[in-house]
């Protein structure tokens, strides 16, 4: 049997997704249980549910990615952060006073 396709993950919409690699999460875990009880059959289900999970949560990040770009290149997201930029600087980022030669 094959590996999976990443373009199967790819078709899929985002809550789709989310169902699918909470789905392939309980299938490794059952697979582990039949490891454990020394009932399991196939132990390249492993590597195949494996390689589907990561797939599914490379394309989570890559449109994570992809919306943090979009929402960068967006004039209101650039207006909004130097709205929110504090005017005050922390009291851990002042910058503290030299030592003198008395206090060595």
């Amino acid at each position: 049997m094959p590996l999976p396709k990443i373009e199967d993950a790819r078709n899929l919409s985002d809550q789709e997704l989310a169902d699918e690699i909470l789905a392939a999460k309980r299938e490794l875990f059952n697979l582990r249980m039949q490891q454990a009880t020394r009932r399991l059959e196939k132990p390249h289900q492993f590597k195949h549910i494996r390689h589907r999970i990561s797939q599914m949560m490379t394309v989570v990040g890559e449109r994570k990615l992809a919306a943090t770009a979009a929402s960068s290149e967006s004039p209101k997201a650039d207006a909004q952060a130097v709205e929110t930029k504090p005017a005050v600087t922390p009291a851990s980022a002042k910058s503290e006073e030299p030592a003198t030669e008395e206090e060595e």
